[in-house]
């Protein structure tokens, strides 16, 4: 079983729902266990300004799943979901990522992983914090440092 990580975010119709809703399907793969997922967080786009905030959150679980498959299975809980993707890094119904899979470095045409972006989002490395104090991430080092490197931070757990 490889212990991986994903992150959720969604910003349109009924935001909170879309990401239960995902997490329920996570948890509905074949061969992956759900094994944890932090509190849901409210954020500023980090894209265009002219959209609704986001709410995110990260869960974590184990799979026997391929990196490969466990992408086709997110893609397919977004499609399944309706996923709208407007613009780049504008508004999504559904925004499935895999952030960390084991401590592995992969680097193809249609997945990186350690998510490339995952070092300056506020959004992924706090929710990642709080369910996995001391998370190491491959190539970059340990979250709590990338954390107190951002510059600032928008982010607001959400009850």
């Amino acid at each position: 079983m490889a212990s991986v990580y994903l992150g959720l975010g969604s910003n349109l119709e009924n935001p909170f729902f879309q990401l239960q809703s995902a997490v329920a399907q996570i948890e509905a793969l074949p061969d992956t266990t759900l094994v944890g997922c932090s509190q849901f967080y409210g954020s500023k786009p980090l894209g265009p300004n002219d959209q609704p905030d986001f709410i995110n959150a990260v869960c974590h679980v184990e799979t026997q799943l391929s990196p490969q498959a466990l992408l086709s299975a997110l893609q397919k809980i977004e499609i399944e979901q309706g996923r709208i993707k407007k613009r780049h890094w504008g508004e999504r119904l559904i925004d499935l990522d895999i952030l960390l899979y084991a401590d592995e470095i992969i680097r193809t045409a249609d997945l990186t992983i350690p998510h490339a972006e995952i070092a300056l989002r506020d959004f992924v490395l706090i929710p990642l914090a709080e369910i996995s104090p001391g998370q190491t991430i491959p190539g970059l080092g340990c979250v709590e440092t990338l954390i107190s490197n951002l510059e600032t931070s928008y982010l607001k757990p959400l009850d």
